[in-house]
């Protein structure tokens, strides 16, 4: 690890964490933002947080099968329901803000599955996802799983 941030700037990440904790209570489906926040994870190639959110929606009974195909949700049919690609989708959009400028087909889809909080919230979400796979690569935080191999 090149620095734990986590040390170094305690303050930020409690703040983190309490966007965090809003989300969580949000109301949105924990699995969905699971679902979202891995999603993100894996377009920013973040092991760290790969793993966390793997382990955590195998946890929450997601099947490997669908933990699989997450990066391939829009061709793995009804295992995904609406709302979650609507979601997925939406993640994938505002994740690579700087290619696709979140363009309104991708909003209307999002708006017709969410309310306006619930599109609000789950908007934060993807950007707090961002803001800790940034810190996690940046600073090389190795994921929990490599860590406990090496005893």
């Amino acid at each position: 690890m090149r620095l734990d941030y986590t040390k170094a700037a305690p303050n930020g990440v409690k703040a983190f964490g309490g966007v965090y904790g809003y989300i969580m209570q949000s109301g949105l489906e924990d699995v969905l933002v699971d679902l979202v926040y891995l999603r993100v994870s894996q377009i920013n190639n973040c092991a760290y947080c790969l793993d966390m959110h793997t382990r955590d929606l195998i946890k929450k009974g997601v099947s490997p099968q669908k933990l699989a195909l997450v990066p391939a949700w829009h061709e793995a049919g009804a295992l995904f329901s609406d709302r979650e690609k609507a979601a997925l989708r939406w993640a994938e959009s505002v994740t690579r803000v700087a290619d696709t400028h979140v363009p309104d087909a991708d909003f209307d889809v999002a708006a017709a599955a969410f309310n306006e909080k619930e599109l609000a919230d789950l908007t934060m979400a993807i950007g707090l996802m961002n803001a800790f796979n940034r810190l996690a690569i940046s600073f090389r935080r190795g994921p929990e799983s490599a860590q406990a191999a090496q005893g």
